[in-house]
């Protein structure tokens, strides 16, 4: 069954993109969330014609996250966080911390587009994570964790 995504789904692909997927998965979960629409001949003539459109757009906005992409590579990010002896935090470092951070320091950044390896960080140290700022538009930040041994 061909969908076309009205959203952003994790796994699956990005919005205004014709995906292919099983049935029951379109019918049953896509479609009624109103994450997709089914992909009729009316349906793919009025998605080219949006497309086209905005194709001057989206230069632009990758115009705008390459910009960004450049501000965040200067940025040398350090989150303190309590731990105890061999650098092991009390609680864990996540993407929303990271997210918080960065939005303080002016980088409005939403934690959903930062992927932290192994998704949580539980101990001192420099670590790397994968932020999307646009479809095309894909950085390695990297940024050091110091604990906080009072």
């Amino acid at each position: 069954m061909e969908v076309i995504l009205k959203s952003d789904v994790e796994n699956l692909g990005y919005k205004d993109d014709m995906v292919t997927v099983k049935n029951g998965y379109g019918l049953n979960y896509l479609i009624p969330k109103g994450f997709a629409v089914l992909a009729t001949p009316s349906a793919k003539k009025v998605l080219a014609e949006d497309l086209r459109q905005r194709a001057h757009k989206e230069a632009k906005m990758i115009e705008a996250a390459n910009k960004t992409a450049e501000a965040l590579n200067r940025v040398e990010l350090k989150l303190t966080a309590k731990s105890g002896k061999g650098g092991k935090l009390f609680g864990a470092i996540t993407n929303a911390n990271v997210a918080e951070e960065l939005n303080g320091m002016g980088h409005a950044i939403d934690k959903k587009f930062i992927q932290i390896a192994g998704g949580t960080i539980k101990a001192a140290g420099k670590y790397s994570a994968k932020v999307r700022l646009h479809r095309e538009v894909v950085i390695d930040f990297t940024f050091e964790v110091i604990g906080d041994e009072n």
